[in-house]
């Protein structure tokens, strides 16, 4: 057997499988019996053990990220598993570890592109996030969130840094206070996805975009261009405080005060 072969066989045990074709890895997360992939604490343990794998494999140039559900990619985190914590200090070494991994990743040597269908909700989103590039597909199940405010937290795996830093401050802040779904034109049209594609060619293209990253033809860190609007927000320190007073304003209102 192979050196990629057993790789495969190893990665295929659980959640997580990787094929490698040219030097670009496939790696595929479906969640044995489970008709939604969560993050949950296994699922987070096979990921690390990818990243060092990927890490160690020269030959691996660039990653793919897909989902072997039908209609969801990764729907956040396990909340069963919230009910194990006892503590705040279980839940904050919960946070951190989710930090961490979520960290490795965007820094990954690898370059990574998502391949988004279905729900990317919640930690799904924050992968998404950390990832070189984003692909999802114009489709009415795909959806993008970050629902957590509707359970009482806040996004805890990088949200909150790295989706202002993506998509216009009003467009970011709408979606931490208000758990809105985000359908797939709009995420291309405020530049939380780099491009959306037939559900039919997801994997074709998030492969070839694989490849330009590795390339070089594609850079990995990208300035998306924001509405006119939406680039003096984010340009002009006077204003900030205005779209925050409007963002809390309305989150008050909504709420009731709570």
């Amino acid at each position: 057997m192979s050196v990629v072969s057993e790789r495969a066989a190893t990665l295929a045990s659980s959640a997580v499988s990787m094929r490698v074709e040219d030097g670009i890895a496939i790696v595929t997360l479906d969640l044995p019996g489970e008709s939604v992939n969560t993050l949950r604490r296994s699922v987070r343990e096979e990921f690390s053990a990818l990243f060092d794998r990927v890490e160690q494999d020269a030959s691996i140039r660039a990653v793919v990220l897909i989902s072997g559900k039908p209609e969801n990619f990764i729907a956040g985190a396990d909340i069963d598993e919230f009910l194990a914590l006892h503590s705040a200090d279980d839940a904050a070494a919960m946070s951190r570890d989710g930090q961490a991994l979520i960290g490795r990743l965007e820094v990954l040597r690898a370059p990574v592109v998502a391949a988004i269908h279905g729900a990317c909700l919640g930690g799904g989103l924050e992968t998404a996030l950390a990832c070189a590039y984003r692909i999802c597909t114009d489709h009415p199940k795909t959806v993008l969130a970050l629902p957590e405010v509707q359970l009482g937290l806040i996004p805890g795996a990088g949200g909150t840094q790295r989706l202002p830093r993506t998509v216009a401050l009003p467009d970011a802040l709408d979606m931490i206070l208000s758990g809105r779904n985000v359908r797939a034109k709009k995420a291309l049209q405020i530049g939380l996805v780099d491009e959306m594609v037939h559900p039919a060619i997801l994997s074709e293209v998030a492969i070839d975009r694989a490849r330009q990253l590795a390339d070089g033809r594609i850079k990995r860190t990208r300035v998306h261009k924001p509405s006119p609007l939406g680039a003096r927000l984010m340009g002009s320190a006077p204003l900030r405080p205005v779209v925050f007073h409007r963002a809390r304003t309305g989150v008050l209102e909504r709420t009731h005060g709570h």
